[in-house]
């Protein structure tokens, strides 16, 4: 593509993957066409209550869909491909390009999340090339990462060719054979590269990134050594490290169980792609390796982030139903603990320990290398390309200050870097880059049932802190409590006694309703009285309120159910109760079990007896 017609800049916009690690996502835009290159997830954290994943803020997409042409997705890691499947249910993407591993991971998450129909995917080779739309071509590279079938791509556009690294190292030992493809990225460097967006993960560690295959005799001194059953776990797309551990496993006849579904998912289409090559009887069922000697048998397992429902932290809980741990066990984890897991994974040695497995971890043990290059990795990638204007992505702040301090000491100017965040706009000119206005940026929280709104978010944090307090009230047209309140507690800390806090709430609505009756009843001209039941609840919230603040000295959240004569009328032989969640404030805007607080204007009338 000519650059000199170029009219517009290109707009390279992030919405996940900076001042973070995780849910990389990144918009490629010129004039009135969309490119996406990956979309990940992340993983919450302890705070965030009955979160299953976190994505990034995607409103920009959503408003923008009519100009999506399609998405490049460099590696099959969930950082990159795990919010696709949630992404297709709130916009399209006609097609998506990517390596056969990756793509075979998501052909799964996409038929199991119902959405396979709404998108295209296509396989692509090393050096094959791409079109998108009128403006975007894109040149898939092969690099080296943690897992098989990696790329980088060189995207070129009306301003000039970018070149995304995504996730890289630099291996020249790659255990599938699969070489870094430099000689691709020296060409680009030689005929010129606009733009280079380069991997920051790694760029506080000085030298290179050890190969892949350098754990290899670690592990297989472990191996030799172990004389009982040895548990394994490690990253399930760690498709390299598992291959060494299966061919291990046959080096030393030892049969395998596998345990976790992401991990038999991912081994199934390796093998299915030629990425792992073991015979079938390497493969034994949990139920057959009881009968086997201790020393015959290897457990590969998830589970070495310390997640709590991971086949390792089960084991380490003494819940799961089918592996205990015994003295003799070893347990390795082939892993390092992402930012953030540090805690969990530490707590799961220390229970596996107690109940007498040998456990064998940390940096020192060289049974773990990143799939992320070091700054002499970084260093050649920036030499080979030889970019005009640099821009530092994936990674925390920290890292992309130390990434762009590499890049200025091996000659790219300090004004042709931009330090930047989740939805900021970076506009590239065949001549310049600078920050644009920016764009929608944040988190997407989701469960199982959709996005849970930061106010749901807020209510679970106060649930989990203070608990919930229920009440039940039965208010006649006359203005009396039917029958006595019902009162519940649930994760409130109080040493009164159950029925005290019930005779201090009756007392509590009693005095309401004797001093307040009458402010919410007018009588009409025709002897019936108008009865405004929204104020009433709203008024007896307040003072309910009021009093769990006065003797619990914490911000329980109140559930306050009221029913009143025309209810039950209108129910006949149910029961519809009208629940108001307080928020902690004395304003009752929370939310209940589906009925409505009547308004004014829907306010009841009731006869009176005199």
């Amino acid at each position: 593509m000519t650059t000199a017609a170029a009219a517009s800049p290109l707009k390279v916009i992030p919405l996940g993957g900076l001042h973070e690690i995780g849910k990389n996502t990144c918009v490629f835009e010129y004039e009135d066409e969309i490119i996406l290159l990956d979309a990940g997830l992340a993983f919450p954290t302890d705070g965030m209550h009955g979160v299953n994943i976190v994505l990034p803020d995607m409103t920009y997409l959503r408003e923008n869909q009519h100009k999506i042409k399609g998405m490049i997705v460099t590696h099959g890691h969930e950082d990159h491909i795990g919010g696709i499947a949630f992404h297709l249910k709130q916009f399209n993407i006609p097609v998506i390009y990517g390596p056969r591993l990756a793509m075979a991971l998501l052909q799964g998450k996409l038929e199991e999340a119902g959405v396979a129909g709404k998108t295209k995917l296509h396989t692509v080779g090393p050096r094959e090339i791409v079109r998108y739309g009128k403006h975007f071509f894109v040149e898939f590279i092969r690099n080296t990462h943690s897992i098989a079938d990696s790329f980088t791509v060189a995207i070129h556009t009306p301003v000039g060719v970018v070149i995304h690294t995504g996730d890289f190292k630099i291996d020249h030992t790659p255990v599938d054979g699969e070489y870094f493809d430099l000689q691709r990225l020296a060409e680009y460097g030689e005929k010129g590269v606009l733009c280079l967006i380069s991997d920051s993960t790694n760029s506080e560690l000085p030298g290179f990134t050890p190969s892949e295959r350098s754990v290899f005799p670690n592990l297989d001194r472990i191996f030799s050594q172990a004389e009982g059953r040895l548990l394994v776990t490690t990253f399930a797309s760690s498709v390299h490290r598992i291959n060494m551990i299966l061919e291990l496993a046959q080096k030393h006849n030892r049969v395998v169980s596998v345990l976790g579904r992401s991990m038999l998912n991912v081994i199934a289409h390796a093998r299915n792609l030629g990425y792992i090559k073991c015979p079938d009887n390497l493969f034994e069922p949990l139920q057959a390796i009881r009968n086997l000697p201790d020393r015959k048998v290897v457990i590969l397992t998830t589970g070495s982030q310390g997640e709590p429902m991971a086949a390792m932290s089960r084991i380490a809980r003494k819940e799961h139903r089918q592996i205990q741990i015994r003295p003799g066990d070893t347990v390795v984890f082939s892993a390092n603990p992402i930012p953030g897991n540090t805690i969990s994974v530490v707590n799961t040695i220390d229970q596996l320990m107690i109940q007498g497995a040998r456990v064998v971890y940390g940096r020192d043990k060289g049974i773990h290398v990143s799939g992320h290059g070091c700054q002499e990795d970084q260093k050649l990638m920036l030499a080979l390309t030889k970019p005009k204007f640099f821009l530092p992505v994936h990674g925390e702040h920290r890292m992309l200050i130390k990434h762009s301090e590499t890049a200025q000491s091996v000659g790219i100017p300090s004004e042709n870097m931009v330090i930047i965040d989740n939805g900021d706009v970076v506009e590239l000119t065949p001549e310049s880059i600078r920050l644009g206005n920016k764009v929608p940026a944040g988190i997407e929280l989701m469960d199982t049932a959709g996005i849970v709104q930061a106010n749901v978010l807020q209510e679970r944090q106060r649930l989990a802190e203070d608990g919930l307090v229920t009440v039940a009230a039965v208010i006649g047209a006359n203005g009396e409590m039917l029958t006595a309140p019902e009162v519940h507690l649930r994760g409130v800390v109080t040493s009164v006694d159950h029925n005290k806090w019930r005779v201090w709430v009756k007392e509590s609505i009693e005095l309401a309703l004797k001093n307040r009756w009458e402010q919410y009843t007018t009588k009409e001209q025709d002897g019936q009285i108008d009865i405004d039941w929204e104020g009433l609840k709203t008024y007896l919230e307040r003072e309910l309120h009021g009093l769990l603040r006065r003797e619990l000295q914490t911000r329980a959240s109140l559930l306050f159910l009221m029913q009143y004569p025309q209810q039950a009328e209108r129910a006949k032989s149910r029961t519809v109760a009208v629940p108001t969640a307080q928020n902690g404030n004395g304003n009752g805007n929370g939310s209940g079990n589906g009925t409505t607080t009547p308004t004014r204007r829907q306010r009841s009338t009731a006869k009176v007896a005199s």
